[in-house]
């Protein structure tokens, strides 16, 4: 569905990412997992049209898609739920939900996209009426996830979904990520918390210092010994 081919980027004289390749095939979790600073964030900032790289070949669904404006990528079906939620704090749930739907594929089912967020995360529902910045962390990141679902994302990148959470609320949003999967959205899982990503995951790519350093299943990395000790502290 989506695939990266020797991406280069940089800002200004500063790589950031350095020949980094990678597929997200339909229909599954893929993580792409690695420390602060690896180039994580870089790498979807890319895929979503928001920093160009300097060489390399993005496609989707094999429309490639490295020269396209970021609401160009959105009507493609690329969706992102960006770092830190980026919620507007003083309008209220429900109104930070309506805005996920702006696209034209999403706009004429407003009504029925907010049904299923709301089906998933009822809480929201209970509370769709009061301001994003009253909501907890965990309630806020529900609300970003609802906001990409709005805009009925045939791809959907998560960038850090665990940050400043509780790790009950994680793994209850994990849970929430297979559901979505399920429902037969493709998911990208950036992330800093390796084990958790790797529960759900079908694949996964490690990122350090901007280079691809390994890939494979979630079975195959959890026994692979780099990675149980550089990350796991086994």
């Amino acid at each position: 569905m989506l695939k990266l081919d020797q991406i280069n980027l940089s800002y200004g004289e500063v790589q950031a990412l350095w020949d980094v390749s990678l597929e997200v095939k339909e229909g599954s979790i893929v993580a792409l997992l690695g420390a602060n600073a690896a180039g994580k964030s870089s790498t979807i900032n890319a895929i979503s049209g928001l920093f160009k790289p300097s060489s390399g070949k993005i496609s989707f669904q094999g429309k490639d898609i490295t020269s396209l404006s970021p609401n160009e990528i959105v009507e493609e079906g690329v969706i992102q739920v960006p770092e830190g939620r980026k919620l507007f704090d003083f309008m209220t749930i429900q109104e930070n939900l309506e805005l996920g739907a702006y696209n034209k594929r999403s706009r004429k089912n407003l009504n029925k996209n907010l049904k299923m967020v709301y089906e998933m995360f009822p809480i929201l529902e209970e509370r769709k009426n009061h301001l994003a910045g009253e909501m907890s962390g965990g309630q806020q990141q529900m609300c970003a996830i609802g906001r990409g679902l709005m805009s009925q994302p045939k791809l959907l990148i998560i960038d850090e979904l665990s940050l400043g959470l509780a790790p009950i609320l994680v793994q209850d949003l994990m849970s929430s990520l297979v559901d979505i999967k399920n429902s037969g959205i493709t998911i990208f899982l950036v992330e800093q918390n390796v084990n958790l990503s790797l529960q759900i995951a079908d694949y996964a790519f490690v990122l350090e210092n901007g280079t691809v350093t390994l890939d494979g299943t979630a079975e195959e990395l959890l026994d692979n010994p780099y990675l149980k000790k550089a990350y796991l502290g086994i």
